[in-house]
């Protein structure tokens, strides 16, 4: 505690030299200022904080009342003590009433007079502990107050990223957050859009969240695969036919997503630049064209300059639709898989009523050293296997390649084991069936339709395979003349 400072204000001369002096050898340390009368009082107590103040009550001009009523204005924290005449009482009990700590009678009782301003001292002190112990709290709760009302904002913004349409696009990846950029400057735009990327890489995530980002986001968005149907079927599908509205009308209003247009026939693809130019489409079989308001979004596997060169997509129709176009980078070349991986076991843990697994220092370098041909999809389907075989932390040996085969932790010694024999059996099932689609389509040239018939399957089965192998079938066409 630090030494007390006191104020005595008194219009008697002979008073404030005698009080200061008996204060003094009574109270060690003490520090007493005077006034002589309330004016000057009050100047003085507008610059400092005192412990404890004594002032009479009967002083010319300004009263000790009215010096009372100033004080507990301007500092009411500050016990004040009433100087009164004997015997009277009734200014005592005034005093009291209207906030002084004390009060003591001429001829004053120096004893009492220590005492009380004492009392009135410690008052301070502990009024003084109180207060700091409040603006401590007061500190701290606005502390508080701060970080709730910061962590809210970060809570806020983690749900609008889990449910912005962009969310699997954020990532910490240079290369994506280009294309995030990208995204949010042509999504509300009527920009026809092309978007390229290998399988996998994540188009249709792309054209989904366009779609959502834009004023389209309450209407329809349609999403057709050009290379899963026949080319006698995809000119229907798309334009519809006397009995069934195509994916045109369906879209109308809202967004038409064409997926590996580049697998179109050629003739469909005129057909399709000009319903996007006149924006009206003829079903087959009818004869009255169709209005349709729709914002076309289309992607490929392959570069759209290649399929032009290649003769898989015509140049005009390239033009026309080249007003915008997204390159999607593949996973081998963005530096965000590990936090790719983490946010695919953190939902496949709670799709599965699963403890959240940790990737392993190991299974991380696996991560890191694959070349991920599926791209994002791939990784997706690995981490989701990997989350539903782990016991604990995801090691190497839970997972398992595109190949279907598994990476497994290596042991020194002779009862090192080597892969099982449904392990060899599935690879080399695989293995064959990707050579097989091959050399169909080398025969075949890149027709499906004949491809299918000459490995005995269906249309529909070979054109799954072909995307769980990522085979592109347009890379067997002939490549015609310029």
């Amino acid at each position: 505690m630090t030494a007390a400072h006191v104020l005595i204000v008194d219009d008697d001369p002979a008073l404030l030299q005698a009080l200061p002096e008996a204060l003094q050898l009574r109270m060690v340390g003490l520090m007493v200022d005077t006034a002589d009368s309330a004016a000057a009082a009050l100047d003085r107590i507008a610059t400092r904080d005192y412990n404890a103040i004594v002032t009479d009550i009967k002083m010319p001009g300004m009263d000790g009342f009215a010096l009372l009523a100033e004080i507990r204005a301007l500092r009411p924290d500050t016990p004040t003590l009433m100087i009164t005449g004997h015997g009277e009482r009734a200014l005592a009990v005034k005093a009291l009433r209207r906030g002084a700590c004390d009060f003591v009678q001429k001829p004053i009782d120096r004893d009492y007079f220590v005492a009380s301003l004492g009392r009135a001292i410690q008052m301070n002190e502990v009024s003084r502990q109180v207060r700091q112990q409040q603006q401590a709290l007061e500190r701290r709760a606005n502390e508080l107050e701060r970080t709730v009302e910061e962590r809210t904002r970060e809570l806020l913004e983690a749900n609008q990223i889990i449910q912005s349409p962009l969310r699997w696009l954020m990532a910490p990846s240079p290369r994506m957050a280009q294309v995030v950029e990208q995204i949010k400057q042509v999504a509300n735009s009527p920009l026809t859009i092309l978007i390229e990327g290998e399988t996998g890489t994540g188009k249709e995530l792309v054209a989904r969240a366009i779609h959502q980002l834009s004023a389209r986001r309450e209407q329809a968005f349609i999403a057709i695969d050009c290379g899963a149907t026949t080319d006698t079927q995809i000119e229907a599908e798309i334009f519809g036919s006397e009995r069934n509205e195509g994916r045109f009308q369906l879209a109308d209003g809202g967004s038409l997503f064409l997926d590996e247009i580049v697998n179109l026939p050629l003739p469909a693809q005129s057909t399709l630049l000009r319903a996007l130019e006149e924006r009206q489409v003829r079903p087959l079989g009818g004869k009255t064209p169709i209005r349709v308001d729709v914002r076309a979004i289309a992607a490929s596997s392959v570069p759209f300059e290649l399929a032009v060169r290649a003769g898989r997509f015509r140049q005009d129709v390239y033009y026309g639709l080249n007003e915008f176009v997204i390159t999607l980078p593949p996973l081998r070349e963005r530096d965000d898989i590990l936090h790719l991986a983490n946010a695919f076991v953190a939902d496949a843990s709670v799709e599965f009523g699963r403890p959240c697994r940790e990737i392993s220092a190991a299974a991380a370098q696996v991560l890191l050293r694959h070349s991920w041909p599926g791209n994002v999809r791939e990784l997706r389907n690995v981490m989701r296997r990997a989350t539903l075989l782990a016991a604990g932390v995801i090691e190497r040996e839970h997972l398992s390649l595109l190949d279907g085969s598994r990476v497994s932790t290596p042991r020194s010694g002779p009862t090192a084991l080597g892969p099982s024999l449904k392990e060899i059996a599935d690879a080399a099932a695989a293995d064959a069936e990707r050579q097989a689609i091959r050399q169909a389509l080398q025969a075949c040239e890149g027709n499906k339709t004949e491809a299918a018939r000459r490995l005995r399957t269906d249309y529909k089965t070979l054109h799954i395979k072909l995307k769980q192998h990522g085979i592109d079938a347009g890379r067997f066409k002939k490549i015609r003349a310029s």
